[in-house]
């Protein structure tokens, strides 16, 4: 897990979706709540909802959880940006 000072200042949510998605995830774009979107790992059908501005403490909190999931790192996320 990186800690705040390695992850960038705020990052585009399309951008790191769209990472999640070549990864494996499923987005679901109406399952969130309003501007979030809901984003499920399909084998365990675990899901983290992405919301509309990714700040660092947010991005953190949402790499944790998908890590804690899926088993997939920031390091590979990044691969995929």
């Amino acid at each position: 897990m990186p800690s705040h000072s390695e992850l960038p200042g705020e990052i585009k949510r399309n951008k790191f979706v769209k990472a999640l998605k070549r990864l494996g995830f499923l987005i679901d774009e109406s399952g969130g709540n309003g501007s979030h979107y809901k984003v499920t790992w399909p084998a365990t059908q675990k899901s983290v909802t992405i919301p509309a501005k990714l700040p660092k403490p947010t991005l953190s909190y949402v790499l944790k959880e998908i890590e804690r999931y899926s088993g997939v790192t920031w390091e590979q996320i990044q691969d995929e940006l």
